[in-house]
């Protein structure tokens, strides 16, 4: 099921993490236009300000509003729809119309959220529609105009280092090696991190980092591979098929090439981190609707997790459909997800996966909670940063 079923489930959730290193976090950037907050004094929970992080992606926009608790933080709003921007962008490159409009009436929802509540300080991002659209600039105008948001569009290294930090606190801490994957829907990303150092850094008092030792982003995801192989009669056949192109398309970083045998000799596990993944432990829970508490940190192994690939692969779209926690909206890329992650687990075998109802937009939060920014803020005596400034809108990376 996808997160727009139980976004709003995740009020009064307390998120645990540690903050991402300061050339990744973008903290200083991130900082509200007037448009996007009030010119006084920041609204409270408690004494404490408001935080928001907007993730527009290929298939979802996203938006979670927090206010610090510790060194995590807790919801107080959330939204999330899915709006298809990346359709049809793997054949014209560009953003259609139709696609602009649908995720330009999220983001006039997430906009009236943000000033509802009176956000302090909000980061907006794009990712790998955005990155790869040829009329970015145009669309990420528009996003200004009509909404007043300032749209930032990210690379790929900085999504996966943003995911990495968002699910620090599911890391088991008695593993040696961690791959956390994100399948987006017009890309993938994988950062591997050393279990060891994370381990040290937190003994050491300096806050967890994402000590990540190499990274890749695989130019496919959910909706650019469904749109590339169509469901047919045979759909058994098309997810075998869709397999063997992802296995084509798997990036293999030299950096990280030192630490398969880890994987081979069960000392490392994957965190998933998607609505693939989550979809993926309800249907092998048979969960009558989402329950985020059953799902967000659950554990499966690998033949739990192939079997409930399996299920999805042998259903039609109608019986995906009917699905308690899959439903129309996802019927016709859940199994693309699961091909993704089938092929990710067949590369870099491991007896494991966390399920993480979690990522991107935890880790926006938790940069600019706990950053560099955030810090000279307040040895400034709490003087707002940059009120009034807007945040980058240029591509940030490769399409």
């Amino acid at each position: 099921m996808d997160r727009e079923r139980h976004a709003l489930s995740r009020r009064g959730m307390a998120c645990e993490g540690g903050m991402v290193d300061g050339a990744a976090a973008g903290a200083s950037r991130a900082t509200l236009s007037s448009s996007q907050g009030r010119r006084g004094r920041p609204p409270k929970t408690g004494d404490r300000p408001l935080f928001g992080a907007l993730d527009l992606g290929t298939n979802n926009c996203r938006l979670l509003v927090a206010a610090p608790a510790g060194v995590g933080f807790r919801v107080v709003d959330a939204f999330s729809r899915i709006v298809r921007l990346g359709e049809g962008l793997a054949e014209t490159g560009e953003l259609s119309a139709a696609a602009m409009d649908r995720a330009l009436g999220a983001l006039a929802i997430c906009a009236s959220k943000l000033r509802r509540r009176e956000v302090e300080r909000v980061r907006c991002i794009a990712t790998q529609a955005c990155r790869a659209a040829r009329n970015r600039s145009g669309f990420v105008a528009r996003v200004k105009a009509e909404t007043g948001l300032d749209l930032e569009i990210i690379s790929p290294r900085e999504e996966a280092q943003l995911g990495a930090a968002g699910c620090l606190s599911l890391i088991d801490r008695d593993a040696e090696v961690a791959l956390i994957v994100d399948i987006g829907g017009g890309s993938t990303e994988l950062s591997w991190l050393d279990v060891a150092a994370l381990r040290e850094a937190e003994a050491s008092g300096g806050g967890p980092r994402p000590p990540i030792v190499g990274w890749a982003s695989a130019p496919i995801g959910v909706v650019t591979l469904a749109e590339r192989f169509p469901e047919g009669a045979d759909h058994a056949a098309a997810y075998e098929t869709m397999k063997a192109h992802v296995l084509s398309l798997l990036p293999d970083p030299p950096a990280v090439a030192h630490l398969k045998p880890a994987f081979h000799a069960g000392r490392a596990h994957i965190v998933g981190s998607s609505g693939t993944v989550t979809s993926l432990a309800s249907v092998h829970l048979d969960l009558p609707r989402y329950d985020r508490s059953k799902v967000d940190g659950v554990w499966l192994t690998r033949s739990e997790t192939e079997a409930a690939c399996r299920r999805l692969s042998a259903l039609t779209r109608e019986g995906r459909a009917a699905q308690p926690c899959i439903g129309v909206d996802r019927a016709d890329v859940v199994l693309a997800g699961c091909a993704i992650l089938e092929a990710i687990v067949e590369a870099w075998p491991t007896p494991r996966l966390r399920v993480a109802d979690r990522g991107l937009r935890e880790g926006v939060l938790l940069s600019l909670m706990h950053g560099p920014a955030r810090r000279r803020r307040r040895r400034r005596g709490g003087e707002r940063a940059g009120a009034g400034a807007a945040v980058r809108g240029e591509p940030g990376g490769d399409g």
